[in-house]
């Protein structure tokens, strides 16, 4: 250990204490040198030895102990050389008890040595420091310290579920004003909490005029505060014609749906959905009008996979089978979505769609489409706009394509009536055709 407290001193390393008993009174003579001087570096702290603190105390004995400028241990405190200032405190006491030993009993044997040595290593020292310095930082983990922090979970956040795929372009397409003629009526009327009917009455100039009456139901098993199931909605018309369909969450992940229609009591179009979504992906089966006995029918298949929290992934099958007539089309899918805007991308045999969303700000959202037909041989650019102001209780929808038509609607709420006015007119300027409409909804 005398080795150890040698090495981190700078300046005037002390000499081990001599073997011979007569040397005692040149011993006594540098212990009282020291002493002197020890009692000289008083001054640097302003202070009488009577009213020295304990901090101040210690702080001059380290400096007499040491034999170095005050100042300098000082600086070396200041830069976290706590630890080297104690150890060269531990190597001087280890020589001065050596040489009080020899002092009173005479040279030491070699089996005494140094007592750092000789007994058990003692706790660390805790030395208080002087007033203007800092404590030395507690070491993490180690001895009782704190203990380190906790490391991240290896793993990131899941990834979300993507959703439907046949609702990848649905934001887009939300924006483009639905085409009006004539003169629209829509009373809808609430039965109870779960029963509604609604009454349509249209009067057109191009087409037939017609009555419309629907009916929705709305269960009790209720998975969020706007979801409810099961769900059944038909619509019937003048002539007979049926629309319905039934949507149930089977389980938490499994949700089915059946469609059917009928025109004049006779069966079109039937087909049956499954859809099983899981934690970052989504997978659908529809099977369309199947006829066992003919060997005909529609079988859809959609995947859509998050790969990031932006980016999903997807890829749809169309099988269709008829009498002298079979064939598959393949297409995939790519939707990436930023937080104010969202891209689609659709490629497969029979063409290609794109669609571009952009929510410019709360009130305004602008979107873009293009389609192309392989098949046709066409294409076609579409530009839509929604502006909202909810202060007037205005929504207006705007659109232009690339056949040089223009249209818009305007639907205004008129609180506290229940009643919604609609506006609508649409031109075209190539095929030089002009239409408007008007709407009215109570309820």
């Amino acid at each position: 250990m005398g080795a150890r407290g040698g090495r981190g001193l700078e300046l005037g390393a002390l000499r081990p204490p001599p073997r011979e008993f007569g040397v005692r009174g040149e011993g006594l003579r540098r212990f009282w040198g020291d002493f002197g001087r020890f009692w000289a570096n008083l001054s640097l702290f302003g202070v009488t030895p009577s009213g020295l603190r304990e901090g101040a105390w210690r702080a001059a004995c380290c400096g007499w102990f040491c034999r170095g400028d005050l100042a300098g241990k000082a600086a070396r405190w200041r830069e976290g050389r706590e630890r080297r200032f104690w150890g060269e405190i531990r190597g001087f006491w280890g020589r001065e008890i050596n040489f009080f030993g020899c002092f009173c009993f005479g040279s030491p044997s070699p089996s005494m040595g140094n007592v750092w040595a000789a007994g058990s290593p003692p706790p660390p020292l805790l030395p208080v420091p002087p007033p203007g310095f800092a404590a030395p930082p507690p070491l993490s983990g180690v001895g009782g310290g704190a203990p380190l922090p906790p490391r991240p979970p290896e793993g990131g956040e899941p990834l979300p579920n993507p959703g439907a795929f046949e609702e990848c372009h649905r934001r887009c397409k939300e924006l483009f004003p639905v085409q009006m003629e004539g003169v629209k009526l829509t009373v809808n009327k609430g039965l109870s909490n779960h029963f509604q009917v609604n009454h349509t009455v249209a009067l057109s100039t191009l087409g037939e005029s017609n009555y419309h009456f629907g009916a929705t139901y709305v269960g009790t098993k209720h998975l969020s505060p706007t979801e409810a199931f099961p769900v059944l909605v038909g619509d019937m018309d003048n002539s007979g014609s049926l629309n319905a369909q039934v949507v149930h969450q089977v389980s938490s992940r499994i949700r089915s749906k059946i469609a059917f229609q009928t025109q004049q009591s006779k069966f079109v179009n039937w087909q049956v959905d499954g859809e099983y979504r899981g934690g970052d992906f989504t997978a659908a089966l529809t099977l369309g009008n199947p006829d066992i006995l003919m060997g005909s029918g529609i079988l859809v298949a959609h995947y859509l996979q998050s790969v990031t929290p932006a980016l999903a992934l997807g890829a749809e099958l169309v099988y269709h089978r008829r009498p002298g007539e079979e064939g598959a089309v393949l297409s995939l899918a790519g939707r990436y979505s930023a937080p104010s805007w969202i891209g689609t991308v659709t490629l497969g045999q029979a063409g290609a769609h794109l669609t571009y969303y952009h929510r410019a700000s709360e009130q305004l959202q602008v979107g873009v489409e293009f389609e192309a037909s392989t098949r046709l041989q066409d294409s076609s650019v579409a530009f839509g706009y929604q502006l909202e102001l909810p202060r007037g209780n205005l929504l207006f929808r705007g659109s232009l394509d690339s056949s040089w038509q223009v249209g818009a609607v305007l639907e205004k709420k008129l609180p506290p009536l229940p009643l919604t006015l609609a506006l609508g007119a649409f031109i075209n300027h190539r095929k030089e055709k002009f239409h408007c409409g008007f709407g009215l909804t109570i309820g």
